[in-house]
């Protein structure tokens, strides 16, 4: 069963952001980014027990071909994306989440 995935604010401006500043690059860019953490959301949907714990019960996802990931915890009714962090990122800023 597919636990549904919601995203903190935080979250999801890091992930406007992110896909803007790939559009900003190249249109192209931003749509392949776009889709990338789609299929990360949709495998983290289908089977979160599969990714690594990285603090605590705060788990982390990899965007295919991007040096993304994306956090989250796992709840009793749903998944929530705590961040969508570049890799060179301080941590400390989605830790406190």
């Amino acid at each position: 069963m597919k636990l549904p995935v919601v995203w903190l604010p935080e979250a999801d401006v890091e992930l406007k952001k992110a896909v803007a500043w790939y559009a900003e690059i190249r249109r192209e860019l931003g749509d392949r980014f776009a889709r990338a953490v789609d299929e990360a959301v949709e495998a983290i949907a289908s089977n979160p027990l599969h990714f690594a714990i990285v603090e605590k019960v705060r788990r982390r996802a990899g965007v295919h071909r991007f040096p993304y990931g994306i956090f989250f915890v796992i709840e009793t009714d749903r998944i929530v994306v705590i961040a969508c962090f570049h890799g060179k990122r301080n941590p400390r800023r989605w830790k406190t989440r």
